[in-house]
């Protein structure tokens, strides 16, 4: 990778990371678009790996807010669907991943944006928690589900129960690729060379993730989803 490239995901893992700390989802649907323009064989690990610090940063400053009940069932049916995300790994080319990540990413924004505001209940959490295990360890990206379930609910119990549901998550779907040879130790060394640009942007989430309004940073995030995908799904 070259140095400008490396400058481009880096600013990218910075912006992703606010975006992320601020309203509790964005990272993988910023960072997994752009990496796989730049190297679709930096998906997923090296998008799963970055979000583990992450996440634990968000987890533990918003522990209060914790959905405990939503985060038992999402993660329950979260880790049953891990081992279907990782046959994808090994039906789908490595060449034709950014495509897939593309598909899936504007997929997740357009229903996004459709779907009517709801209370979620035990079978929101666990639609939500297996097609998350699907995507995420397939392709990085895993946040829309969960969006869909918490886009309703304070801001501080979203962004406090998806970190628990994705730390959880990264670590298995890792464990699992590790195991079964889908994973490079070449990917977790850019997510460490990375960690600064990631610590900067979960620094300037925490001065304003009480005060950013979060349904105009959602269709940000939405947005930029839409037309990353739809650039990932053309220059495959």
């Amino acid at each position: 990778m070259s140095g400008g490239m490396l400058a481009v995901l880096a600013l990218t893992v910075t912006a992703a990371a606010f975006v992320q700390g601020a309203s509790g989802l964005g990272f993988a649907l910023i960072v997994a678009p752009v990496a796989g323009l730049l190297d679709p064989g930096l998906l997923p690990v090296f998008v799963l790996t970055a979000m583990i610090p992450l996440n634990l940063y968000v987890a533990w400053r918003e522990r209060r807010n914790l959905d405990l009940r939503g985060a038992r069932w999402i993660t329950a049916a979260r880790l049953a669907a891990t081992p279907a995300g990782l046959a994808l790994l090994w039906v789908i080319p490595e060449g034709d991943l950014g495509a897939v990540v593309g598909a899936a990413t504007v997929l997740a924004a357009v229903v996004s944006l459709a779907v009517p505001a709801f209370v979620p209940g035990p079978g929101a959490y666990v639609g939500a928690g297996l097609v998350t295990g699907l995507t995420e360890t397939a392709t990085g990206v895993g946040g829309p589900p969960l969006a869909l379930v918490y886009q309703h609910r304070p801001p501080g119990e979203l962004r406090a129960t998806v970190a628990v549901c994705f730390l959880v998550g990264e670590v298995a779907s890792l464990c699992l690729l590790f195991v079964t040879g889908r994973g490079r130790a070449a990917d977790l060394g850019w997510a460490l060379l990375l960690l600064p640009a990631l610590a900067a942007g979960a620094w300037l989430s925490r001065l304003v993730h009480q005060r950013v309004d979060t349904r105009r940073m959602r269709a940000f995030v939405l947005v930029f989803a839409l037309v990353s995908g739809v650039v990932l799904m053309a220059g495959t």
